[in-house]
């Protein structure tokens, strides 16, 4: 594969200002000169993502942003999509950032089964990411810490990479294994992402991480025509003499271990099983066989299966406890440097944070282990960034998953539901996180403990603002009466047309002066973490569109949101002392204004904490240095400007639209059928001894008979559509608390 060598280009009306070009000097001298960690202490406003931007074309190196959540790691995709518009800019995030994990609850008896039918727009977004990050050096992948989760060999993906070129021999039958071996699905009907079709002497199809499909023309053997059309007119985008087929899913089965791989998992299998029945476990010994014994007729015969990450152990070749591939290895796949060509053997150190070299753990491998998980097919070894956005609250979270994600998993296994094996399918600890990245570059407003230890103190600090802007000045008010005080604040900062944020210290609090305000006529929304993440985009972008004046919230109003139309922060409850009122928080609950000529923080508090005092001291300081700077160049402070991006939110609610509508037009289906299928996975689920779906089943079986009592019709056949069989599911399980599992998919 011939890498693409694309630098990296920043398009921006706007050139370093302030104290941008000194910070930009500063950190790009000290990723070249091989420092392993760098610190800008950014405030809010300053353009920290600017200066990302620039130190990214500066430095030329494939880059990783982290994110601690995905509504800011969205925000920062749109952001960059259009800093580097000649660029390959990807968004990759975790199905666990959307949908709840698989896990269950014994004291309710409540198996939650990961539901893959959703994922298929985030799958689009994933593959496009690791698919360009082989095959082009210009490439920004912008991923929430969800990232450090276990992913598919990079080696065994990297391999299956298929090259079609104009003029080479392609036997149909061969390009068809091909296909799928890389998990392609034959569709002549439903061509949908994914799949391939044949169409005469044309073959089509569109790849899993693309929004065209690829139509290759056939003269005999002989490719005649590679051309990428519009899958769903047939319209002809563009012709191409060469195109590099993807593999469709990141768990790519090898096909010459696959006996090998079958065979160890059933061994597992069988002395869990007898583990099990052991201890007299027997319905966790049952429930283990039958869905064991199921993936694996699945992985046999299509080379995957539902949650098939959970072996991915025996599928990397990967020992008992070793770490799992993710994200981050991809990037040693990355198309290297031709100037600094960097060979992959152990004379690349692993470092720490002060850059000494790392004393050995049982997880260093040494050079025949690295060889053995990686070949000699890393191109780009140790030479890529990794920058970590918001750091005070992103590297905790990194610290924090590998625990969560093995207590959920742990309970899978004590009851039956998974192998053992399945908790090397795990995020990554904070210390192999530390060994896999190379040069790591911390942005924050508020640095945090680790930051400054890693760096030896030595922070580039940006706080002079482009715009002139100053930090907002902050007042105290009385928190007694603070509801009445904090309504009329809110209609003097509307009527200027402005917009207003609330913090509150709970999602009860938040809810209910949500409902206060809303009754005494004000337009106000809320928003916290149980609102779903397309949603939160929709909300702040609703709130600078000026659909409604006053957004509250919880612990979301805090880093990285980009409002400039905000011009009044009210923080109630300033001095409870406690992680959301700590000066980290209050300082960043008060940069929300710092975008805003007029802007204003009000803390409502009966009492000054120590707390209060550092954030406002730190404010105090910031404005000093801004206001000398303003006075010295002669700059008045202008409020910034910024456009109402539609982004990724609306890309994935567009294709959710579209996909619905397609749906709703599928045939209906006869009511006594679906009755009858449902039926049919009853009885087979209940002799699988898999009881909770059955239940399930027969609850949904129930809605249906029930409609066709109603229909009390027996010439005309009663027949539903997708959105009334959907309707019945939801509702089977809603009406039955105790239900465990889920129904047919339709």
């Amino acid at each position: 594969m011939q890498p693409e060598q694309t630098p990296f280009q920043v398009v921006s009306d706007f050139r370093p200002a302030g104290d941008q070009p000194a910070a930009i000097d500063a950190l790009v001298a000290s990723i070249n000169s091989g420092d392993p960690r760098s610190c800008l202490l950014g405030a809010t406003g300053t353009g920290k993502t600017f200066t990302m931007a620039n130190v990214i074309e500066r430095t030329n190196k494939p880059t990783l942003i982290l994110s601690h959540n995905k509504t800011l790691a969205a925000q920062l995709y749109e952001e960059f999509k259009a800093f580097f518009p000649h660029n390959s800019v990807n968004y990759f995030v975790s199905y666990y950032d959307y949908y709840q994990p698989e896990a269950y609850i014994p004291g309710r008896d409540i198996y939650i089964e990961k539901d893959s039918a959703k994922n298929d727009d985030l799958d689009q977004l994933r593959l496009a990411a690791t698919s360009n990050l082989i095959q082009r050096r210009d490439c920004v992948v912008v991923a929430s810490v969800s990232c450090i989760f276990g992913l598919g060999s990079p080696s065994a993906y990297s391999e299956r990479v298929y090259t079609l070129s104009t003029g080479m021999e392609l036997p149909r039958r061969d390009l068809f294994l091909s296909l799928n071996a890389m998990r392609y699905e034959r569709a002549e009907i439903e061509f949908k992402r994914g799949s391939y079709r044949s169409r005469g002497d044309a073959i089509e199809v569109w790849p899993a991480y693309e929004k065209f499909a690829v139509r290759i023309e056939l003269f005999g053997d002989e490719i005649e025509k590679i051309e990428l059309i519009n899958p769903t007119s047939g319209e002809l985008l563009a012709e191409e003499s060469k195109y590099f087929l993807f593999p469709a899913v990141h768990y790519v089965m090898p096909e010459d271990r696959l006996a090998e791989v079958l065979n160890s998992i059933r061994a597992e299998m069988d002395a869990r099983v007898m583990e099990l029945r052991h201890e007299g476990k027997l319905l966790e010994a049952q429930r283990l066989l039958a869905r064991t014994k199921y993936d694996l007729e699945m992985i046999e015969e299509v080379g995957y299966c539902s949650g098939v990450e959970n072996y991915s152990r025996y599928m990397d070749g990967r020992l008992p406890g070793e770490r799992p591939f993710t994200l981050l290895d991809y990037f040693d796949y990355a198309p290297g440097n031709p100037d600094r060509i960097t060979e992959p053997s152990r004379e690349v150190a692993l470092v720490d944070a002060n850059g000494e070299p790392l004393r050995p753990t049982q997880d260093t491998r040494d050079h025949e282990e690295d060889t053995r998980r990686f070949g000699v097919t890393r191109t780009n070894l140790k030479d890529w960034l990794i920058i970590v956005d918001e750091s005070h609250v992103t590297l905790p979270q990194i610290r924090a998953m590998f625990n969560g994600d093995k207590a959920r998993k742990q309970v899978l296994v004590d009851h039956g539901f998974r192998l053992p094996s399945c908790m090397d399918n795990r995020p990554l600890r904070f210390e192999e996180f530390e060994q896999l990245v190379p040069q790591m570059m911390f942005v924050s407003a508020t640095p945090g403990p680790y930051e400054l230890e890693a760096t030896g103190g030595e922070i580039i600090e940006q706080v002079i603002r482009p715009t002139g802007l100053l930090d907002p000045e902050v007042e105290v008010r009385p928190a007694t009466g603070q509801v009445p005080d904090l309504m009329e604040q809110c209609e003097l900062v509307v009527e200027s047309g402005g917009r207003v944020l609330v913090t509150a210290l709970t999602k009860r609090l938040c809810e209910d002066l949500t409902t206060y305000l809303g009754d005494q006529g004000m337009r106000v929304r809320y928003l916290h973490s149980e609102i779903e993440t397309l949603d939160r985009l929709e909300i702040l972008t609703a709130l600078r569109a000026g659909d409604f004046d006053v957004l509250v919230g919880v612990n979301l109003l805090r880093e990285g949101l980009d409002l400039p139309e905000v011009k009044l922060v009210c923080i109630l409850d300033a001095d409870k002392e406690g992680f959301l009122r700590s000066a980290t928080s209050l300082i960043q609950q008060m940069g929300r204004a710092a975008r805003n000529s007029e802007s204003r923080v009000i803390l409502y508090a009966d009492r000054v904490t120590k707390a209060m005092d550092q954030a406002m001291s730190e404010t105090a300081r910031r404005r000093e240095k801004q206001i000398a700077h303003n006075t010295e160049h002669g700059i008045t402070p202008t409020t910034i400007v910024k456009d109402i991006r539609r982004g990724i939110d609306t890309e994935l609610k567009a294709r959710r639209s579209a996909k619905f509508a397609a749906e709703s037009t599928d045939t209906l289906i006869d009511a006594e059928v679906l009755v009858g299928m449902l039926q049919a996975d009853m009885m087979s689920a209940a002799e699988d001894t898999r009881f909770e779906l059955a239940a399930a089943l027969r609850d949904q079986m129930l809605h249906v008979k029930e409609l066709l009592v109603q229909h009390n019709d027996d010439e005309t056949p009663l027949l539903l559509k997708r959105s009334q069989i959907e309707s019945i599911l939801t509702k089977s399980k809603q009406g039955s608390p105790g239900t465990r599992g889920k129904g047919r998919r339709l």
